[in-house]
């Protein structure tokens, strides 16, 4: 037996009791390259990839354009949402201004302005579900979903009571119109791959 056949009989065996013994036990097991986050009280892992990197980085260099360089803006950054067991890693997060880590280094949900993740095949049930109605709990003012798969943005704003009331749709290649947001910002989606 291999140890990565070790490692994964040990994690089918594991009961975590908290999101930091979750997190010791992906940081041992899980290599570079990999994408691992608790969704739920269940570890997500998924390979990145050269599509959803690209659009990871088109929506990073807006954020700069938009806030400089110097803008609170993380990616794949542990991020503990409200819920049972919600150790979020967006693909890409903004902060408020101010907004400083915890004692233990963390970022505070509560800081959290706007949140964009790219699907990917193995994680899109939990980017659109209960990933979205965490981030609709957690107050967070825009979530962002880019679909490779169906070619289009989904943006979801207004939370109130465990949902987004507002929801619109564009397809890559439009502009996604982010003004009146707290991002403020028009979003070119034409160099956006599809997978």
């Amino acid at each position: 037996m291999s140890v990565v056949e070790n490692d994964r009989i040990d994690m089918a065996d594991y009961n975590a009791e908290s999101l930091d013994q979750w997190f010791e036990l992906i940081e041992r097991m899980v290599p570079e390259g990999i994408k691992a986050e608790v969704v739920e009280g269940a570890v997500a892992m998924v390979p990145q990839r050269n599509v959803h990197w690209q659009i990871i980085r088109r929506i990073l260099y807006a954020l700069d354009d938009r806030f400089g360089r110097d803008a609170l803006v993380m990616t794949d950054v542990r991020i503990d949402f409200p819920g049972y067991q919600n150790g979020f890693c967006p693909d890409v997060a903004r902060f408020r201004d101010g907004a400083k880590p915890d004692a233990e280094g963390r970022w505070c949900y509560e800081d959290v302005e706007f949140v964009a993740e790219v699907i990917s095949r193995g994680t899109g049930r939990n980017d659109y579900g209960p990933k979205k109605t965490t981030y609709a709990d957690a107050g967070v003012p825009v979530y962002l979903i880019a679909d490779p798969y169906q070619g289009r943005c989904h943006v979801y704003t207004n939370p109130k009571n465990g949902e987004y009331l507002a929801v619109s749709k564009s397809d890559f290649g439009d502009e996604v119109d982010l003004t009146g947001t707290v991002v403020d910002l028009v979003l070119t989606t034409a160099g956006f791959p599809r997978d």
